[in-house]
């Protein structure tokens, strides 16, 4: 059937749009980042992520309530340490910054679920994501670290532990130390498909993870190469990965599609803190609709095949949806 008998437009009046939406976008879907500091008494702006804060432990705790009231169920903590080594070693001191965190959210707020970053390097004098030698980043001595920092988190609370460092092994460490420490049943979300990206920047200030040398090209992927993301999920699948991630996220909706249609297995993506601060400038200057535009964001995530979004505007739109 052809037009003028066929026409589209039938399907788009207001009351008959809602019915027929393709992709649905709901709180659940969200997951709120939330850097917790462990040497600040009181919410701290960070600058390059207008309305995004810094916060207190007991300020991270609070934030947890108000997401939860606004349909929010998962959030992934990012810590901010006293103390910072060469190893990392605070990331996985069950005293640590994270640690803290988790017992006193999971004693208020049984039900949410609660993620956390293992990587060493917002712990790391260094800043890299590795044990380094002579300016070189090793990878299989930092693999046993990684296990050490999950099982940590894993006492303390965590629900599912997210290893972020793209160390070859990391997955396979992981799952078995939990296993070992009879975590079984904490689940592993691996930043499988984690690009060299410079969407990034914002996010360094944020947790004070700059490097101090160098760049991380030699462990995160070329934003080139796509079929290199499917080989990465396929090891980390093997390894034991519950859930994979693509970080970031609107600039490889093409790497979120490909994942999802080959492996069909939970796919997450990072909406990273470079594409919260663009829209946050071309907001302010008047230039777009800053709800409708992150609405449609988080959307075309989603419709490209992410079942889970990691983003800013998790608790700002939680409100629209």
């Amino acid at each position: 059937m052809e037009f003028p008998k066929l026409r589209m437009r039938r399907l788009r009046k207001d009351k008959i749009r809602p019915l027929l939406k393709e992709t649905k976008l709901s709180a659940e879907d969200l997951i709120m980042p939330i850097f917790v500091d462990e040497n600040i008494s009181s919410p701290k702006e960070i600058p390059s992520m207008p309305g995004y804060f810094r916060l207190p432990i007991d300020g991270a705790v609070k934030e947890v309530g108000e997401a939860l009231e606004k349909g929010i169920r998962a959030f992934i903590f990012f810590g901010i340490p006293s103390y910072k080594d060469e190893i990392g070693s605070s990331a996985f001191d069950d005293n640590g910054v994270i640690q803290k965190t988790l017992r006193k959210v999971k004693k208020d707020y049984e039900d949410a679920v609660l993620i956390t970053d293992v990587c060493l390097c917002e712990y790391t004098t260094h800043g890299h994501c590795g044990v380094v030698k002579d300016k070189v980043i090793l990878n299989d001595p930092t693999l046993p670290i990684l296990g050490k920092i999950a099982v940590s988190h894993a006492k303390a609370g965590a629900d599912i532990v997210a290893p972020s460092g793209m160390m070859d092994g990391m997955v396979k460490a992981i799952r078995e130390a939990l296993d070992e420490n009879g975590f079984e049943d904490v689940a592993i979300m691996s930043y499988s498909a984690k690009y060299a990206s410079s969407f990034y920047g914002p996010f360094r200030e944020a947790a004070e993870s700059g490097y101090a040398f160098g760049d991380r090209k030699s462990y995160q992927m070329d934003i080139h190469n796509s079929d290199e993301a499917l080989r990465e999920v396929e090891l980390d699948l093997k390894e034991g990965a519950d859930i994979v991630m693509v970080k970031p996220a609107l600039a490889y909706l093409d790497i979120i599609w490909r994942v999802k249609e080959k492996f069909k297995v939970p796919v997450a993506a990072y909406n990273v803190s470079g594409e919260y601060s663009m829209v946050k400038a071309a907001a302010k200057l008047g230039f777009l609709k800053e709800e409708d535009i992150v609405y449609e964001i988080l959307v075309s995530i989603k419709r490209a095949g992410a079942d889970l979004i990691l983003t800013y505007h998790a608790k700002e739109i939680a409100e629209v949806l």
